[in-house]
């Protein structure tokens, strides 16, 4: 089951609502549906993360935990969902986003080595921004879509199977 195998990884709810730095919500975090993890949660909280990972900005997992309260996906699988974007994918992922943005805006992909230093990110808005940032925007919807009905079927095949399972042996007991 995929509730199982995502609840091995996710951390208890209780410490989560006792940790001093998350004080600052209030109650916001004591809603039980942001900690239940159901199938229409887990989708969500899927769909939500990897929309937001695709965001080149440095704070995703405080966007994608600030949808996750008004749509009532379990907040900690959208936090770490974020995590598919990390030190050692960013480069390929963003790179692909770019690629998208070139192939959708109809550029000519052009040649650049990266630097670390803000001369060269605002030197780089102009050349290779619009096609970065429209690749972006289109793979965060593309890519949370995908995630959300992708969840939801497995969870959906999962739950089948396992009705099939026990209808199975309950008729070998009969």
């Amino acid at each position: 089951m995929p509730k199982k195998f995502i609840r091995r990884f996710l951390p208890d709810h209780q410490s989560i609502k006792q940790n001093k730095a998350l004080k600052i919500f209030g109650s916001v975090l004591h809603e039980p549906n942001l900690w239940h993890l159901n199938r229409r949660s887990a989708s969500g909280a899927f769909g939500i993360g990897l929309f937001f990972a695709f965001w080149p900005v440095p704070f995703q997992m405080w966007l994608s935990a600030g949808l996750a309260i008004p749509f009532r996906a379990n907040l900690p699988l959208s936090v770490a969902t974020v995590w598919v974007t990390n030190p050692f994918t960013i480069p390929p992922i963003f790179y692909g986003a770019y690629k998208v943005g070139t192939t959708v805006l109809g550029t000519k992909p052009e040649h650049f080595e990266f630097q670390f230093s803000w001369q060269w990110v605002v030197e780089s808005i102009n050349t290779i921004g619009p096609a970065f940032l429209v690749g972006c925007g289109i793979c965060s919807v593309v890519f949370g879509l995908a995630g959300y009905f992708s969840l939801n079927w497995v969870w959906r095949f999962q739950v089948k199977k396992a009705w099939e399972r026990r209808r199975q042996l309950r008729n070998q007991q009969a």
